[in-house]
């Protein structure tokens, strides 16, 4: 089966505290993309989620705006993907996902590829996206590098950079 994952597409990162340009112009196209699937896809959305302790934590101290409150509209998924029928939404208090917590979410899965969207493709895709390769090495993981936006256009491709030379497939 195929698996999609689809990375904190949420009103903070698009359109609200902490949105771009950039993030904006992916939604679209992965509204798109979404209703183009076959049912031999299972897809996971993942939701950066903090509470009122944000400001005092490691992440907080690093990027002080306060994002993706649980029960804001900012943490809520954008309304162009919202309603979109998910296996599985997952919320997660930091960037990335374990990759021992990755294995157990899709153990019950036969995994044929792995492809992630979303954003921030420099801090949360690319943090998925190694933690994935990690916990599955022999499956393909992939980026769909036109269905994600990083902080700004030199660290997204960064990021892509690096997934690269890490063995994940740029598409």
């Amino acid at each position: 089966m195929n698996v999609l994952i689809v990375v904190d597409v949420q009103n903070d990162f698009v359109s609200m505290a902490l949105g771009t340009e950039e993030a904006r112009k992916i939604i679209n196209p992965l509204k798109e993309y979404l209703a183009s699937l076959d049912k031999n896809t299972y897809v996971v959305a993942t939701r950066d989620c903090h509470d009122e302790t944000y400001m005092d934590s490691n992440e907080g101290r690093h990027l002080p705006v306060l994002h993706c409150q649980f029960g804001t509209k900012g943490f809520e998924l954008v309304d162009e993907i919202k309603d979109f029928p998910f296996n599985r939404v997952i919320n997660k208090p930091n960037f990335g996902i374990s990759s021992g917590t990755w294995k157990t979410i899709l153990k019950d899965i036969e995994i044929e590829n792995i492809t992630l969207v979303g954003l921030c493709t420099d801090i949360c895709v690319i943090s998925n996206a190694l933690a994935l390769k990690t916990a599955f090495p022999e499956v393909n993981v992939r980026v769909i590098e036109s269905l994600c936006a990083g902080v700004t256009k030199e660290s997204h491709r960064a990021a892509i950079l690096t997934m690269k030379m890490a063995q994940v497939d740029i598409i």
